[in-house]
C-alpha cells in the first residue's frame, strides 16, 4: 500500500474524515459508458461498503468512504485503469459531440479519445487538464482548462492557459479554424513546450504569465 502522500497520484484521494478514501476508476470519454461498467463500479461500492457515489467534474465516477485496506481489493474487482492525479495529465474531458448532439460541428469524442489515450496519467510540472467540445456552447468549458479545444463550422479554435480555479482566467486564444488532423501535433507542441518550459507546481496560465503569451505563441506556431 502507498504513503497516504503518494496515494492521490494512484487514484485514492483521502476524505475529510482522515480515515477513509475515495477511488476513481478512469473512464475514457467520461460520459460514454457501457451498462457493464456501472454494474461493475456499483457491485464494487456495495462489497466494500462504500458511504456514496458521486460523479465527479473530471466526468468520472468516485466510490467514497473505502477502508485503506480494502483498496487494493477494490482496485483488483474493478479491473480498471486508475483515474490519475497529482501533478499530470488528467482525464480529457468531452461532450457528446456529433457523436450524440444535434448541435455539434465536429466530432469531439474520437479527437478526444485519442487525446486522453495518449495523454492521461503523462507526468508534468503541475496538473493539467484538457478539454475538448464539438461547438461552441462549450459544455466541456475549454476556455477554462489548461488546454481546450473547441470545435466551430470552420475547425477547431485552440486555447491555453485557462483556469477555473481559486484565481479564474479565461484563456488565451491560439489558433483559430483548425483542421481534426492539424489538432494532435498541435497539442503534442504545446504539452512538450510545458514540460520543458514550467517551473515546478507552475500551472501553464502562470508560465505564459511569465514568458508572455506572444513569446509563447511564437515558440509553439511560428
Amino acid at each position: 500500500m502507498e504513503d497516504k502522500k503518494d496515494m492521490k497520484e494512484e487514484g485514492a484521494t483521502l476524505q475529510r474524515d482522515k480515515e477513509t478514501y475515495a477511488i476513481s476508476p478512469h473512464i475514457p470519454g467520461g460520459i460514454i459508458l457501457d451498462p457493464n461498467v456501472l454494474r461493475k463500479i456499483a457491485d464494487v461500492a456495495e462489497k466494500y461498503h462504500a458511504k456514496a457515489l458521486k460523479l465527479t467534474s473530471g466526468q468520472r465516477i468516485a466510490i467514497i468512504g473505502l477502508q485503506q485496506q480494502d483498496l487494493d481489493n477494490a482496485w483488483h474487482d474493478l479491473d480498471m485503469p486508475r483515474g490519475r492525479g497529482g501533478m499530470c495529465m488528467r482525464g480529457v474531458r468531452i461532450c457528446p459531440a456529433t457523436h450524440f448532439c444535434k448541435r455539434a460541428q465536429q466530432d469531439a469524442v474520437t479527437l478526444g479519445l485519442e487525446l486522453d489515450k495518449r495523454y492521461h496519467g503523462l507526468r508534468l510540472p503541475a496538473k493539467f487538464k484538457l478539454a475538448v467540445s464539438g461547438c461552441m456552447n462549450s459544455c466541456t468549458e475549454p476556455a477554462l482548462r489548461d488546454l481546450g479545444i473547441m470545435g466551430t463550422p470552420k475547425g477547431y479554435t485552440i486555447y491555453i492557459g485557462g483556469t477555473a480555479g481559486i484565481k479564474p482566467k479565461i484563456a488565451d486564444v491560439l489558433l483559430q479554424n483548425v483542421q481534426p488532423e492539424d489538432v494532435p501535433p498541435i497539442v503534442e507542441k504545446i504539452v512538450n513546450y510545458y514540460k520543458e518550459n514550467a517551473r515546478n507546481y507552475e500551472r501553464i496560465g502562470a508560465m505564459i504569465k511569465r514568458i508572455g503569451f506572444d513569446k509563447v505563441k511564437q515558440d509553439i506556431v511560428g
